[in-house]
């Protein structure tokens, strides 16, 4: 089912969305009358979120913060739920050691880019009080989590795609929408992520070179250009990675797996030897297995000084 199309089945399951939405509210109001508790912090929480379901660009994003922050002297650390990962019970403390597999793609490629701690706990409030007490942290970044509404938090960003927006505007599971659009209007900041449209902060992907997955060898963006390559994406939305290449001159033969999808050495094995090109989040799951035939485009989510400072002034 497309989610971003109005068919027959989006119209049937709109009872649904309607349970949906009646339950949320619930929730919400419930925290609202602290008949349920949100856990604060002694530390600034800013999450870092969105509306819908599936690849809005926010991990880069929250590497960029982090790394922000970082520069500016401040102890960051970075919770997370661990989407995809088989850590169930307690915080997983995760660094540049810890099998994607366990923690999750985007915790474990958040880790190793930023060099900073990062939590992975469902309770995404104990994770918070976790990274604290353990690393002495004095900034924390959630990686999602909006809706987490157990989970006290100081700023809420949101980061919009810029051209999928919000699917056909239904909530789920007749669309993408976890919360209605009016959600936007509470936040602190908008973040679109690849256009621009009024009222929000615009932010690009920028890609910076290829690295290679076995050798951590670098080449310049032009190195694949006019080459056949297959490009292998496992993301919510593969098709800006592909447009990517595209726009990098790569002759691309494309792979969609579904996003968090846990690589093997089976899937990466075609009948040729053309360079294999991945997205930095897929390769983490795939370093075990890495050969020299396999690389991925290192991006970098651009932020404008104006956004930062502002942000800054929040804290």
């Amino acid at each position: 089912m497309n989610l971003n199309n109005r068919g027959f089945i989006n119209y049937l399951l709109l009872p649904v969305s309607g349970v949906f939405y009646l339950l949320s509210r619930i929730r919400k109001f419930l925290y609202q009358a602290k008949l349920l508790t949100t856990h604060n912090s002694n530390v600034d929480v800013i999450v870092v979120g969105n509306i819908t379901v599936g690849g809005s660009g926010k991990t880069p994003i929250v590497i960029a913060l982090v790394n922000y922050f970082k520069q500016q002297g401040k102890r960051v650390g970075v919770v997370s739920r661990g989407y995809g990962g088989s850590h169930e019970q307690g915080s997983l403390s995760v660094n540049q050691d810890t099998k994607a597999s366990e923690s999750g793609d985007e915790p474990l490629l958040i880790a190793t880019q930023t060099q900073a701690p990062v939590m992975v706990n469902k309770d995404r409030s104990q994770a918070v009080e976790d990274l604290v007490i353990k690393h002495d942290i004095d900034l924390v970044i959630s990686d999602d989590g909006l809706q987490h509404y157990a989970m006290g938090r100081l700023v809420e960003i949101v980061v919009v795609d810029g051209k999928r927006r919000f699917g056909n505007g239904f909530l789920l599971p007749a669309g993408p929408l976890r919360e209605l659009e009016s959600r936007l209007k509470l936040v602190d900041f908008v973040i679109n992520n690849g256009a621009q449209y009024a009222g929000e902060i615009t932010s690009t992907l920028k890609p910076i070179m290829f690295v290679n997955v076995s050798t951590n060898e670098q080449k310049p963006l032009d190195y694949f250009n006019q080459q056949t390559c297959h490009a292998v994406a496992g993301i919510g939305y593969p098709e800006r990675f592909f447009g990517a290449l595209t726009q990098l001159g790569v002759k691309a033969k494309t792979h969609s797996f579904a996003d968090h999808h846990a690589f093997t050495r089976s899937d990466l094995v075609f009948d040729d030897d053309y360079p294999i090109l991945m997205t930095a989040k897929d390769c983490v799951k795939c370093k075990e297995f890495a050969t020299d035939q396999m690389w991925y485009l290192h991006v970098e989510a651009e932020l404008s000084d104006d956004f930062l400072t502002e942000l800054t002034k929040k804290l």
